[in-house]
C-alpha cells in the first residue's frame, strides 16, 4: 500500500517561500506520476502542479505559474513543491498525490493521497 506524508508547510508572510516535501512509500515510486493540490476552507479542492514519472514535464495551475516549482527526486522517494512570492490566497491545506497512470490535472485521476500539510501566508 502506497503512504505519502507532507511535511514542511507552516506561517509566512506575504512575499516568502516554502518547500514543501512528499516522502512515498511502499510501492516503487518511480512508476507514479504525483501532482500537488490544495484545499482553502470553504472551497473545493484545487490543482496546484503534476509532475511526470521521471520529471521531465510539469504542468501548473495559472494562479501558481511562475511563482511554484514541483520537482523529484526518484532515489529519495520524494516530490517537492517550491513555493516562491507566496500570497494570502495561497493559504490552504496542501495535499500530495500519487497517480499510477499519466499525469494528470484531475484529483479523481489519483490513486493515493496523504493527509496534507497547512500552509498560512499573513498579509
Amino acid at each position: 500500500q502506497v503512504q505519502l506524508v507532507e511535511s514542511g508547510g507552516g506561517l509566512v508572510q506575504a512575499g516568502g517561500s516554502l518547500r514543501l516535501s512528499c516522502a512515498f512509500s511502499g510501492r516503487t515510486f518511480s512508476r507514479y506520476a504525483m501532482g500537488w493540490f490544495r484545499q482553502a476552507p470553504g472551497k473545493e479542492r484545487e490543482f496546484v502542479a503534476t509532475i511526470t514519472w521521471n520529471g521531465d514535464n510539469t504542468y501548473y495551475a495559472d494562479s501558481v505559474k511562475g511563482r511554484f516549482t514541483i520537482s523529484r527526486h526518484n532515489a529519495d522517494n520524494t516530490v517537492y513543491l517550491q513555493m516562491n512570492n507566496l500570497k494570502p490566497e495561497d493559504t490552504a491545506v496542501y495535499y500530495c498525490a500519487a497517480n499510477r497512470g499519466s499525469w494528470s490535472q484531475g484529483q479523481y485521476d489519483y490513486d493515493y493521497w496523504g493527509r496534507g500539510t497547512q500552509v498560512t501566508v499573513s498579509s
